[in-house]
């Protein structure tokens, strides 16, 4: 017999329902998948993962072409160390490097090069054409409007860690 949620058929997973628990995996399997097309595309077609396209554009777009390492791994929301070793592999593949900060001895930058400017600029239109493929071509222009929109409001409020207006229903 199905267990009842405040009047809601409830799923496998504690405290939603049914069509919460679709729309949640939904949404996880899109983004995963998505993820890895995108990453497979970039590696096939430059050796980088979506994650160094990233970190590059960062570094690209800045006002001087350099970043404090922490920074960066908050802009990644990643681990230091991890993004530590991903500097390391694109210092071996020439486009970034690594030097001290002119403003604090302690403090690491990491700077684009030339090369990985170049490099940066060509996987971005592999990334872009990858995202109208794959995501864009499949919804309306209110459906990207109205994703957008919703995907804004839960960024918005996980990075201030505002509580949901009320649990369940928003």
């Amino acid at each position: 017999m199905d267990q009842i949620i405040a009047g809601r058929t409830a799923s496998d997973m504690p405290g939603l329902d049914i069509a919460e628990q679709r729309s949640w995996q939904n949404f996880l399997d899109s983004a995963l998948r998505m993820y890895a097309t995108l990453n497979r595309s970039l590696m096939d077609a430059h050796q980088l993962t979506l994650n160094d396209v990233r970190l590059l554009d960062i570094l690209d777009k800045s006002a001087t072409g350099a970043s404090r390492m922490g920074d960066l791994a908050e802009n990644l929301m990643s681990l230091p160390s991890r993004v530590t070793r991903q500097i390391r592999r694109l210092e071996l593949q020439g486009l970034v490097r690594r030097g001290a900060s002119p403003d604090d001895g302690r403090g690491v930058l990491a700077s684009i090069t030339d090369e990985g400017r170049a490099a940066v600029r060509e996987a971005m239109a592999t990334y872009g054409e990858g995202v109208r493929a794959h995501f864009l071509c499949r919804l309306s222009r209110p459906q990207i409007a109205a994703m957008g929109e919703n995907c804004r409001r839960i960024s918005v409020a996980l990075k201030t860690a505002a509580p949901p207006a009320k649990l369940g229903r928003v």
